[in-house]
């Protein structure tokens, strides 16, 4: 194999390897060349990654060690699509009743979806995550966008529990917005004990569903690693029930007589 064609195959099994632990006798051997080739190859891979603002090869030293990529966004690019998100939903529009926003097509689309995985799941990089989690459904897609970058499974919690799923937890929580007792349901099979999970949701107000997932994650012993929002309503602060999380963008103002909405970037860029 060339040279050029090493680096192109190199690159694309990196990329499909997010946050894990490849080995430089595994490559030496995969692409039939020797440790120090393959060393210099990696060093290449790893500077055309961080001049287009993707990540970087982490190395990890040792008998057992290697390399990991770990996937990101440069701040210029992070910010640029943050202010993008911020123009198209600021479209009156997007404006419902009770003062809610039409998002469902903005996660109907693949790339836009990628992105705001890769943005959240670069704001987790440094942390140690084992399972990604959202309750159904609107969340599902971003779930799983960070999973991907993550490269972690996703455990979907449900408000009913499915005969298809088997035995099961559930609690009963407060909703935030409407104070109301719910349910949450989460199959014993989908998440092992003192597992590291990364709580994903599309929007927040209160953040009494978050807090539900975190209740329920007790019942697992499991830990909460993070907390990542597409969306955040900023009139609800007061009564907030959730404090350590990532938010993309902040619903500031929803006017719906004017009408007129108000969308700033979240906290991303400030954490």
């Amino acid at each position: 194999m060339k040279r050029s064609e090493r680096l192109v195959a190199m690159t694309h099994y990196v990329l499909d390897q997010p946050r894990r632990l490849i080995s430089l006798p595994f490559l030496s051997e995969k692409y039939e060349a020797a440790k120090s080739s393959i060393s210099e190859d990696l060093a290449i891979i790893n500077k055309m990654f961080q001049n287009e603002g993707i990540g970087h090869l982490e190395t990890v030293s040792g008998a057992a060690g290697g390399v990991k990529y770990i996937p990101a966004f440069s701040e210029d690019f992070s910010k640029s699509f943050v202010k993008e998100l911020c123009d198209r939903l600021e479209d009156p529009e997007r404006i419902l009743p009770g003062g809610y926003l039409f998002m469902s097509d903005l996660l109907g689309e693949p790339e836009t979806v990628r992105n705001i995985g890769r943005l959240l799941a670069s704001a987790f990089a440094d942390k140690e995550i084992d399972a990604v989690m959202t309750v159904a459904t609107k969340g599902i897609p971003l779930a799983y966008a960070v999973a991907s970058y993550l490269n972690v499974p996703v455990v979907i919690v449900r408000r009913d529990p499915k005969v298809t799923e088997g035995s099961t937890v559930s609690i009963n929580y407060v909703s935030g917005s409407t104070r109301k007792i719910q349910t949450m349901v989460l199959t014993k099979r989908s998440l092992a004990e003192g597992s590291k999970v990364c709580i994903i949701d599309d929007f927040m107000k209160a953040g009494g569903t978050i807090n539900g997932m975190r209740s329920l994650l007790k019942e697992f012993n499991a830990e909460v690693a993070g907390i990542g929002v597409l969306a955040e309503a900023e009139d609800e602060e007061e009564d907030r029930v959730v404090d350590d999380y990532v938010s993309i963008v902040q619903i500031m103002n929803v006017d719906n007589r004017q009408p007129k909405i108000e969308i700033h970037p979240g906290n991303l860029f400030k954490n």
